[in-house]
């Protein structure tokens, strides 16, 4: 672990490549990210949106450049480590990806029991907690098919929060849900951020990001740029 990063800063890449197998999608990418702050990252399919999402989780190796996220350095990171690093970041799939044949509580339970949390009392009050941050109190004895669209991915994001993480990815969190039901999932990600979580939402969803403003981070062309102003918003549609 490193412990070099101002303590507000949560994620900093620096002069970093980004490659998916053989193919280099961004070079010389450079990002901070603070503690509470809220962030959108853009660009169209295959701008490497994705692949940066997958190498702060060290799903992706880092090979070049100094990459710290949440006190690990990326380019260094032993396999045991791994494992420790994604404890304390939350994953938002835009395909869910929960388990169909058990209940929101048994998907819940799977997760903390596979991080190691034995203690049953202690499940049951986690998993109560974090299904009443995202609003399905009541819903936990429910299957994945029981629930609209937004309920899962409402579920979804309680699962990332079980570990209580430092950082939330969440890559089109919102591309299978209607227009309502999106604002809801963009406002609790916004909420969540404001609890202290740093949030990165990966969204090629336009309207919410007019709706919701925050900073705006585009891949393009095989690199990462601040959006820094409307005219260039609008150049976004």
């Amino acid at each position: 672990m490193q412990d070099n990063l101002p303590l507000d800063v949560i994620i900093e890449l620096t002069n970093c490549s980004i490659w998916q197998q053989n193919h280099l999608v961004l070079s010389k990418v450079n990002l901070c990210v603070r503690k509470g702050e809220f962030i959108y990252l853009v660009g169209r399919v295959g701008s490497g949106k994705s692949s940066l999402i997958k190498t702060l989780n060290a799903q992706i190796p880092l090979k070049e450049g100094v990459g710290l996220v949440a006190g690990y350095d990326l380019s260094k990171i032993k396999k045991k480590e791994v494992p420790f690093l994604r404890r304390k970041i939350g994953i938002v799939f835009q395909d869910f990806q929960l388990l169909t044949d058990r209940s929101v509580n048994e998907n819940l339970e799977f997760v903390l029991k596979a991080t190691g949390w034995k203690n049953k009392i202690e499940i049951d009050m986690r998993i109560g907690e974090v299904l009443d941050k995202v609003g399905l109190g009541l819903k936990g004895y429910k299957l994945p098919h029981q629930l609209s669209g937004g309920e899962q991915q409402r579920v979804v994001i309680g699962r990332a929060l079980l570990n209580d993480p430092e950082i939330i990815l969440a890559d089109e969190p919102t591309g299978n849900l209607d227009p309502e039901t999106s604002e809801g999932i963009l406002r609790l990600l916004t909420d969540i951020s404001k609890t202290g979580r740093a949030v990165v939402v990966a969204t090629h969803n336009y309207t919410l990001l007019k709706k919701f403003s925050a900073r705006t981070i585009k891949c393009d062309n095989g690199e990462l740029r601040d959006i820094a102003n409307d005219e260039e918003m609008e150049l976004l549609q």
